[in-house]
């Protein structure tokens, strides 16, 4: 064990842990189980290796300017720096996070993050120039691994990092699920099905109409969330405790968020109001939004195609993949699990979306202490959209099938179509027509027969599945009965 300090006191920290005192002190606060996500985790590692760049730089400057001049403050040593960039190179990586103990939901606004960080940087470059771990009289988690940073630059700056990377994966992996959308309304082009309003038969539809409402929303997914990076690449790097750059040169503001942007080659640019940028979350309110949307697109998508997959459909045409037993006790039962998953998801997100801009909302003044939770919340997400859009890909719509019924039994039994025959005897006429095909179950054809509405000739033509599902009629198509 050794012995680390605080103002408040003492405590014993293993020998070999990378975390320290502070970090202790969160976990004991914060007796949450809920895991950081190693993505803002690998985030905080770019962006402190942004800032220790441009610690390089701002030393190599201010000893080309003043070679023989004394400064009231401590210049850190080049190798010294050089060390510490090489512990955050790493944790971008993704190596030390067994040594990140702090929760996702905490207090604090971030600084337990930022501490976490700063002791595995501090004490990992110990390590690595054979001093042991918490000797921070050589390095320091304040003095040196913290140069000219603040918890409220470094870990929003490092959540809009995380984010945008994930939301570029986001975007991808909505385009791919639209392009299999896409190809399932190619292959059922004009096939016939029967659509339905409030649960109820409705006139005449195809399958590929039907999956092309899926396919546009997914668009639009896909758009809105391209520009979500517009949203969120402006950041408060170098502002400071409240974005006003108390105690930080103005060569280290200028020039560490380039730096990021060289690092991480994301589109990210320095907040024109670098107060505004800390004191305000509505950034994040807004690019959940697109997320909560593109839920609601997935959430309607499934829940079509669980009901039409369901034994509540007598004559079923579609078919969802078997992809595992259903039941314990009842033999060959199969669920929707896919659909279920990803409505499950859905229902995640619009509960993130709530807390996202509740906790948003309650920002204070100058800060806002619930950024931890809020980028939680956001980056989960992501994430599970992610997986949700890979899961109907490889397991929906891959392996989906669609059976149709004779377009007799389907369509031409069903009164709605009579609607098709309206512009030519009118509306209380088709629903005499329609009457009489329900009350005696049969078709149109034989309904009219019997009517005696219109010529077979004509009706034959009408309920050609081109003439069904053409956009409107023109006027003259209707002087040639």
């Amino acid at each position: 064990m050794r012995t680390e300090s605080d103002f408040i006191g003492q405590r014993e920290i293993p020998k070999d842990a990378l975390w320290g005192i502070h970090s202790l002190r969160a976990k004991e606060n914060f007796p949450d189980q809920t895991t950081f996500h190693k993505e803002w985790f690998m985030a905080i590692g770019i962006v402190k290796q942004a800032c220790y760049q441009t610690y390089s730089s701002f030393l190599k400057a201010i000893q080309d300017k003043f070679p023989n001049e004394e400064f009231p403050f401590q210049l850190i040593e080049s190798n010294l720096i050089e060390d510490l960039e090489k512990v955050s190179i790493e944790i971008n990586a993704g190596k030390h996070f067994e040594h990140f103990i702090i929760p996702a939901i905490q207090g604090g606004a971030g600084t337990s993050i930022n501490m976490n960080v700063n002791e595995i940087i501090s004490n990992r470059a110990l390590l690595n120039v054979g001093k042991p771990a918490g000797s921070y009289h050589d390095i320091d988690p304040f003095e040196h691994a913290n140069v000219f940073q603040s918890t409220n630059d470094v870990i929003p700056t490092s959540l809009k990092v995380a984010c945008i990377r994930l939301l570029q994966e986001l975007e991808e992996s909505i385009n791919t699920l639209r392009m299999e959308v896409e190809k399932t309304e190619s292959k059922y082009r004009n096939v016939l099905r029967q659509a339905y309003t409030q649960m109820q038969t409705a006139v005449p539809s195809s399958y590929d109409k039907l999956f092309s409402t899926y396919n546009n929303a997914l668009s639009r997914d896909w758009w809105r969330v391209s520009k979500c990076f517009e949203r969120i690449k402006e950041v408060n790097l170098g502002g400071g405790a409240i974005g006003t750059g108390l105690s930080i040169p103005r060569f280290f503001i200028m020039e560490v968020v380039p730096n990021l942007q060289k690092l991480t080659g994301l589109p990210i640019t320095r907040s024109e109001n670098l107060s505004d940028a800390t004191a305000n979350q509505d950034s994040f309110v807004e690019v959940h939004a697109t997320l909560k949307a593109h839920a609601v697109n997935l959430e309607k998508m499934v829940s079509d195609l669980r009901l039409l997959g369901s034994d509540l459909f007598v004559n079923r045409e579609v078919y969802l993949p078997q992809k595992q037993v259903g039941s314990s006790i009842m033999p060959g039962k199969i669920n929707p699990v896919i659909p279920e998953f990803v409505i499950s998801v859905a229902h995640k997100v619009y509960a993130n979306d709530l807390m996202i801009s509740n906790l948003s909302g309650q920002g204070c003044l100058e800060l806002n202490a619930y950024l931890p939770s809020i980028g939680h919340a956001l980056l989960d997400s992501i994430k599970l959209l992610i997986a949700a859009n890979n899961s109907l890909v490889r397991n929906l719509f891959l392996e989906l099938e669609i059976k149709t019924n004779p377009l007799e039994e389907s369509i031409l039994k069903n009164p709605s179509v009579a609607t098709a025959l309206s512009p030519y005897i009118g509306y209380h006429q088709a629903a005499k027509l329609a009457k009489e095909m329900k009350t005696n179950q049969i078709s149109i054809r034989e309904a009219n027969a019997k009517l005696n509405l219109v010529t077979a000739e004509l009706l034959n033509k009408l309920i050609q599945p081109e003439e069904l599902l053409k956009m409107g009629f023109r006027i003259g198509e209707t002087l040639n009965r």
